[in-house]
């Protein structure tokens, strides 16, 4: 069933368009009240078209019926501002699945801006999140948040402005995120204890690290298996303005792609320059700094292991890394005028797994062994324990690609 909001509210409509109001007038309450109406009323195949206008709304949509598409006129046109917001954590939360979200934008919401929570087949695709004072630890923490989901598509979208990550999936499985743009975050896309993760044709640039793949500590599933290819991951070197104690808040700022603690990652195909820390950081949980709050069961496993980079395009980056210890570090091996290698390892390694941890660099000018374990204190330069190759990585087919 095809629902327009147009109903009864074409008059509403010219008093929407202007772009410059806050306030929640009488014509958004309105607005408002018949758009959660619709989602409460929804049944399986309706299709909620919104019109093009800017409309205000003071407190959060939710969602929790299953086969259900929201749809705008355009991530420029349809416009759902959130500005003032006055209850409820996020924009949208949508506990269903076969979701599919496309051709609108979401501004200036108080929490994260679209929360899927434990569903199956949710595409998102030509949606807009922005927080648009720009970067600020204020604003909302995550853009596009799906979390506990399966078979989640993210494509041809932007996201502006995240507190913590712009586009960022969490402990789900078979994820594809391409063509989107993530400019002016923390983290610029992350992936998060994934199982099966496609990301590519994305452009991440201006965040404090462009592309992240991290495991975080006793969460339901520990990830794997994620390929990142065919990426421009370019200058992202904003100070992190994360919220003191979050995991990003620990991203230095000038980071390309970083991998912590997880397993099976293959990083191919991207054009990576520019970063000012390094084009690439391997960490494992140890180096965070947050040992206090994520501290690790014993089933935890903080080491990355099964690292790929190969035939990448690296330019520029590593000339003025983030905080004393990396820069004492850059002038210690490569002096006041040197720079990073484009791949910097933190130098933790699992002493009792045969084989190493298996990080294989090929196309890069050199690696880094920070030597974290001792304190920095016997850096080493030379990529030729690296000098390896893994067979590839499988790629995500997905029911709604």
């Amino acid at each position: 069933m095809r629902i327009m909001l147009v109903l009864a509210m074409s008059g509403l409509l010219a008093a929407c368009g202007d772009g410059h109001r806050e306030a929640v007038t009488a014509a958004d309450a309105e607005f408002q009240k018949t758009l959660q109406q619709r989602l409460l009323d929804a049944k399986p195949g309706d299709v909620i078209d919104i019109p093009a206008g800017r409309y205000h709304l003071d407190r959060s949509l939710s969602l929790r019926v299953d086969g259900v598409t929201i749809r705008g006129a355009g991530k420029d046109k349809t416009v759902l501002s959130f500005k003032g917001q006055a209850s409820g954590a996020e924009g949208l939360i949508v506990n269903a699945s076969d979701f599919t979200l496309e051709n609108l934008a979401i501004e200036d919401t108080k929490g994260d801006g679209l929360k899927v929570n434990e569903g199956e087949n949710i595409a998102i695709r030509g949606v807009r999140v922005e927080w648009t004072n720009g970067p600020d630890t204020g604003n909302g923490a995550y853009g596009l948040y799906p979390v506990q989901t399966r078979g989640v598509l993210i494509e041809d979208s932007v996201v502006i402005g995240a507190s913590d990550a712009g586009i960022y999936v969490g402990q789900s499985k078979d994820v594809v995120v391409r063509r989107n743009r993530a400019e002016r975050n923390v983290a610029g896309i992350e992936i998060e204890n994934c199982i099966g993760a496609d990301v590519y044709d994305n452009v991440a640039t201006h965040n404090t690290g462009g592309i992240l793949v991290f495991n975080m500590p006793d969460l339901p599933q520990p990830g794997h298996t994620t390929r990142v290819f065919k990426n421009r991951i370019l200058a992202n070197n904003t100070d992190n303005f994360g919220r003191k104690g979050s995991a990003v808040s620990a991203v230095p700022a000038g980071s390309g792609v970083v991998i912590m603690s997880n397993d099976e990652v293959e990083v191919f195909d991207n054009e990576i320059a520019d970063n000012q820390t390094a084009n690439v950081l391997i960490a494992s949980h140890y180096s965070a700094g947050y040992d206090s709050k994520y501290k690790p069961s014993a089933a935890f496993d903080p080491y990355p292991e099964y690292i790929y980079v190969h035939d990448n395009r690296f330019s520029g980056g590593g000339d003025s890394p983030d905080g004393l210890e990396l820069k004492a570090l850059k002038v210690a091996m490569f002096g006041l005028n040197g720079h990073m290698p484009d791949v910097l390892w933190d130098g933790y390694a699992n002493a009792k797994r045969a084989g190493g941890p298996q990080i294989c660099v090929q196309g890069a000018s050199g690696v880094l062994n920070a030597d974290g374990p001792n304190k920095n204190k016997n850096p080493k330069s030379d990529a030729k324990p690296f000098d390896c190759k893994l067979d590839p990585l499988p790629a995500v087919a997905l029911k709604q690609a």
